[in-house]
């Protein structure tokens, strides 16, 4: 379904999930969202028309519960293996858990995710993603777009085909099982991995290692020799500065 503009594409999906409409795979994008929603409730902001925008619906019902993160990995990976295809294998480009893709210190596109529970099992999920395409200005320094990279204007219908593409590719992997071949691929790929690096937890300016994540989706981060397992609202990355 593709919508000149909406409120939130998630919004949307969800609304078809209500109304019985949504099949598997189907995709909800606009223009323009007028209030699209990121991680930790941030607003995700993306000039119209200069941007994708979207939200796939699923119905992993072969997912438990404790097992949602391994959707956000697939996804993830997904949109990693559609910018790697654009911008080649560059080392600068990475996962941030959870699921932000960053080039260097900038942002590229953010991932949020919404789950529908029953019992035991996922009964459906909505992945919304954001990605920064031809926009080349931005409110804040740390986000960044395929056009500001490369300096090249792109077609978004074909972007969006494509991306399609990578995330059926990555779904039928975890709908085959195939989840320690995603983990290992999700560790490969994620931002600042085994590196020591600055993080602040309770208020507090700490030196850290990633580790990696354990099956509930928590960061596990080696912190004066221990290593501890964090969520989402509990760390927070501080200025890329390498400790020694």
């Amino acid at each position: 379904m593709w919508l000149p503009e909406c409120a939130s594409t998630n919004t949307e999906a969800q609304r078809l999930i209500g109304q019985n409409r949504a099949t598997d795979g189907c995709v909800v994008i606009t223009d323009k969202q007028t209030a699209g929603r990121g991680q930790r409730g941030n607003r995700w902001e993306a000039q119209p028309g200069e941007n994708l925008t979207m939200s796939v619906v699923w119905r992993p019902t072969f997912l438990a519960v404790p097992d949602q993160f391994q959707l956000s990995q697939a996804v993830a990976l997904a949109v990693y293996d559609w910018a790697s295809g654009l911008l080649g294998p560059d080392p600068a480009l990475r996962v941030k858990w959870p699921n932000d893709i960053f080039f260097g210190e900038q942002k590229l596109g953010g991932i949020l995710i919404e789950n529908t529970l029953s019992g035991p099992k996922i009964q459906s999920s909505i992945a919304g993603i954001g990605l920064n395409i031809n926009q080349r200005e931005f409110a804040v320094p740390t986000a960044t777009s395929l056009a500001g990279l490369t300096g090249r204007q792109y077609a978004l219908p074909a972007l969006a085909n494509r991306l399609l593409e990578c995330l059926e590719k990555r779904y039928l992997q975890l709908r085959a099982g195939q989840v320690a071949a995603l983990h290992r691929a999700y560790l490969q790929v994620l931002y600042r991995y085994q590196e020591p690096r600055l993080y602040e937890v309770d208020g507090q300016p700490l030196t850290g290692r990633i580790q990696g994540v354990d099956e509930a989706g928590q960061l596990l981060v080696e912190i004066a020799g221990q290593q501890r397992a964090f969520g989402l609202q509990q760390i927070k990355y501080l200025p890329n500065l390498q400790s020694k």
